[in-house]
């Protein structure tokens, strides 16, 4: 996994919760910290900080995934203001994930192992969209989408229709806009 997933960690939790409770969370983990943007680290290490977390927040690791996506689209939308500005609601950023952001994440953190997700129009306004990848975090998918539908002050519904924790080929959401 990419440092910058790291650094994107860090500063959220330190934003919300301070220094000591990074390196609080680090040394629950059992891990040293020093992530560089451009690095690559085991994709363990975050597993480690999850469950760590998950621990001391006497919540689950899906949760602090969840908390982690829509705490971090704030600091996406400061650092790479050009992403969120060409869209005015949630469906439309959302779709431009393969297209756009994506392939723009590869030049910038070349070798970076991106989810692959599908979209298709369920016919009553509501979206599905599937979810595959080999580290398994749809919670932190569904946390990025809840953030931004916070970043465009909307409110969505989102369901988890099928899942790879339970065996699924791939997670598939529901996700209703209003």
């Amino acid at each position: 996994m990419k440092g910058v997933v790291f650094n994107l960690l860090e500063e959220v939790v330190t934003r919300r919760h301070g220094e000591d409770t990074w390196d609080a969370l680090l040394d629950a983990a059992g891990l040293e910290g020093a992530y560089t943007s451009l690095g690559n680290y085991p994709d363990q290490d975050v597993h480690k900080l999850v469950v760590a977390a998950s621990s001391a927040l006497a919540t689950t690791p899906a949760e602090v995934l969840r908390w982690f996506g829509r705490e971090a689209m704030p600091v996406l939308a400061e650092r790479y203001p050009a992403f969120f500005s060409a869209h005015t609601s949630t469906r439309p950023f959302i779709l431009s994930i393969n297209e756009i952001i994506h392939p723009e994440v590869r030049k910038i953190y070349p070798g970076a192992d991106v989810p692959v997700f599908d979209f298709r129009d369920a016919g009553d306004g509501t979206l599905l969209m599937g979810y595959q990848s080999a580290r398994k975090l749809c919670a932190l998918a569904q946390g990025f989408v809840e953030g931004a539908a916070e970043h465009y002050r909307e409110s969505l519904k989102f369901e988890h229709l099928n899942c790879m924790h339970h065996g699924d080929p791939k997670c598939l959401f529901r996700i209703s806009f209003s």
